[in-house]
C-alpha cells in the first residue's frame, strides 16, 4: 500500500494516470495495519529467539561434558595428562604401597621359616630355651620382612621411574578409558559389573621383579590373580555407561549445535545486544549449575566408596584427578560468558555504561593529544581508524574469538592473556585515532 496514495488505472482515452490521494482514515487504517504487522513480527522473532535461547543454555552443559569425554578419550595425549598424576599422588601411593605390601608378605610363609629354625636347632642339639625362643619368633619375622618389604615398595612406588613406567603403559593401554565407558573387560580402568577398577599388574610386575632381585626368592611366588584396585562402586554404572556412550557419540557435533543456537537466538531477537548479554548471562548460569552438579557428584562418590575399600582421601584424589580437565573447561566457559555480558552491557545506554566510555574516550583522546603535541601525529591513519572505529573494533574482537577457538583447550588463564592484549590493542588504536591531529584536519578541510 502507497501512504502517498495510488494509481488510477489509465481511462479509455489514454490520459495520464492520476494519484489517489489517501483521506485521513485511509491513513491512519495503513499505519495501524503497518503497526499490527510490525507488532507481530516483533513478537514471533521474540518467540524463536526465546526458544533458540532454552535450547541453547539446556544443551550448553552437555557440550561440555561431551567435548571433555570426546577429547579424554581420542586425544592420546589429553588422556595421559589425564591420568599421569595419579603416580605422584601421595594418597593413591599409600594405597598402592601398603596393597602390595600386604599382597607380598601374604606370600612368605613365616611360620614355616620358624618352625624349620626350630627343628634345626633342636636337631643341632640347641638347649631347649634356645628351641622355643626360636619357634616365637614368628611375629618378629613377620615385622622385619613387612618392613623390608614396605621399604622396597615405596622406593618402587615413589621413584621416577614408576612415573614414567606408569605414564608408558597408560600410554599404550589408551583405550582404558573407552573401556570404562563401554564395560569392555580390557585394559588399566575397566568395568566390572557394578565397579570401575584399575589394575595395577604392570607395577606387581615390577616390585616382584624388584624383591627377588633384593633375596626374597619367595616373592617370585606372587600370584598373578587379584592385581586390581577397586577406584568405586555405583549400582548406577550401567546407566551411566549408556550416557557416556551417548555423550561420546554426540561430542563433536553437541558444542556446534550449542553454538549454533546461541548465535541464531542472538541474531533473531530484535535487540540483538539485550540477547547477547542475555544469552552470555544464561551460559554462565548453566555453568555454574555444572560446578555444582561436579561438587555434589563428588560428595556422592566420595560416600559411595567403603573405607575399607579405597581411603577417602585416595578417593577424592583420584576423582579430582580425573575431572580436573571438565572443571578447567567449566569455568574458561563461565569466565568467556562474564566478559561477554559485560562488554554487552558497557555499549548499552545504561548511565554507568555511559560513564565507563566517557572516560575511556577522555582518556585516549588526551593521549593522543599528547602525542600530537609532541609531534607524533598519525595523520591519514590517525584520520581513517577515526572514520572506521566500529570495523577496527570488530576485527579485534573477532581475532580475539577465533583465538580462543584455535587455542587447544584454552584455560581461565588464556582467556585473561587474550582479553588483556585485544584491551591493549583498541586502546593503542584509539590514542593513535586521537593523534591525528588538528592540524592535520585543518590542511585537509583547506585543500581543494
Amino acid at each position: 500500500m502507497n501512504p502517498d496514495g495510488i494509481p488510477e488505472p489509465p481511462d479509455s482515452g489514454g490520459s495520464a494516470p492520476q494519484k489517489h490521494v489517501m483521506t485521513a482514515e485511509e491513513r491512519a487504517e495503513y499505519e495501524r495495519l503497518r503497526r499490527h504487522a510490525a507488532v507481530r513480527h516483533r513478537r514471533l522473532r521474540q518467540v524463536g529467539s526465546s526458544v533458540l535461547l532454552l535450547l541453547a543454555l539446556l544443551l550448553a552443559p552437555l557440550a561440555v561434558v561431551a567435548a571433555w569425554v570426546q577429547n579424554t578419550v581420542s586425544d592420546t595425549d589429553r588422556y595421559v595428562e589425564t591420568v599421569a598424576p595419579l603416580a605422584s599422588e601421595p594418597a593413591v601411593q599409600e594405597v598402592v604401597i601398603n596393597r602390595l605390601t600386604d599382597r607380598v608378605v601374604a606370600n612368605v610363609d613365616v611360620a614355616a621359616v620358624a618352625d624349620s629354625l626350630g627343628r634345626a636347632l633342636q636337631e643341632s642339639g640347641a638347649p631347649p630355651r634356645v628351641v622355643e625362643g626360636a619357634e616365637s619368633l614368628e611375629v618378629p619375622l613377620r615385622n622385619a620382612v613387612r618392613t623390608v618389604v614396605d621399604r622396597t615398595v615405596t622406593r618402587v612406588i615413589t621413584s621416577d621411574a614408576f612415573e614414567q613406567v606408569w605414564e608408558g603403559a597408560n600410554r599404550r593401554s589408551h583405550a582404558a578409558v573407552v573401556n570404562m565407558l563401554t564395560g569392555d573387560r580390557e585394559g588399566a580402568v575397566r568395568a566390572e559389573g557394578d565397579t570401575v577398577q584399575l589394575d595395577v599388574g604392570a607395577v606387581v610386575d615390577q616390585v616382584r621383579e624388584r624383591l627377588v632381585d633384593a633375596g626374597f626368592d619367595k616373592a617370585a611366588a606372587i600370584p598373578d590373580t587379584d592385581r586390581t584396585i577397586t577406584l568405586f562402586q555405583a549400582e548406577e554404572l550401567g546407566k551411566a555407561q549408556d550416557m557416556m556412550r551417548l555423550l561420546d557419540i554426540l561430542g563433536t557435533w553437541l558444542p556446534l549445535v550449542t553454538v549454533v543456537f546461541a548465535a541464531l537466538a542472538v541474531w533473531t531477537a530484535p535487540a540483538h545486544r539485550v540477547m547477547l548479554m542475555i544469552t552470555a548471562t544464561g551460559i554462565g548460569v548453566m555453568m555454574v549449575v555444572l560446578l555444582v552438579a561436579l561438587a555434589v557428584m563428588r560428595r556422592v562418590y566420595l560416600d559411595s566408596v567403603p573405607p575399607t575399600a579405597l581411603p577417602t582421601d585416595a578417593a577424592a584424589a583420584i576423582y579430582d584427578t580425573f575431572v580436573r580437565f571438565l572443571r578447567d573447561s567449566t569455568r574458561t566457559l563461565l569466565v568467556v560468558a562474564v566478559i561477554t555480558a559485560l562488554v554487552a552491557f558497557l555499549y548499552g545506554p545504561a548511565r554507568s555504561a555511559r560513564a565507563v566510555r566517557g572516560v575511556t574516550d577522555r582518556g585516549t583522546t588526551a593521549a593522543g593529544r599528547a602525542l600530537s603535541g609532541g609531534g607524533l601525529r598519525t595523520g591519514t591513519t590517525g584520520r581513517w581508524l577515526t572514520g572506521h572505529k566500529a570495523w577496527t573494533t570488530g576485527c579485534v574482537i573477532a581475532a580475539g574469538a577465533l583465538t580462543l577457538v584455535l587455542w587447544n583447550h584454552p584455560t581461565v588463564g588464556a582467556v585473561v592473556l587474550v582479553l588483556g592484549i585485544a584491551l591493549a590493542i583498541l586502546i593503542i588504536l584509539a590514542v593513535l585515532a586521537a593523534a591525528a591531529g588538528p592540524a592535520d584536519r585543518a590542511a585537509e578541510r583547506a585543500a581543494p
